[in-house]
């Protein structure tokens, strides 16, 4: 299975500025990288990564719900909904 890349100008707790951190997109009012929480992530808990790059749950939690909505795979044009006995 393969993802779309995320299109992370659609995420309201985060921006990419050209020659702020190399356009990078990183925490809103930050010169946090995303992809550097995200990493993290997958080795530190929420409060270690809070801790040590001085982020906030919230910033964490609307990043997290974003690619989590990102992934989500929309249901396919045309195709049929599913049937059950209240609707026969």
């Amino acid at each position: 299975m393969t993802f779309s890349p995320i299109d992370w100008s659609q995420c309201a707790a985060v921006e990419s500025i050209p020659g702020k951190v190399s356009g990078a997109w990183v925490f809103r009012d930050t010169r946090l990288p995303v992809a550097t929480v995200i990493e993290n992530l997958e080795d530190l808990s929420v409060d270690e990564v809070m801790d040590q790059f001085e982020v906030t749950r919230e910033q964490i939690n609307a990043v997290l719900e974003f690619v989590a909505l990102s992934l989500q795979t929309p249901a396919l044009a045309g195709e049929p909904s599913p049937v059950d006995a209240h609707s026969v």
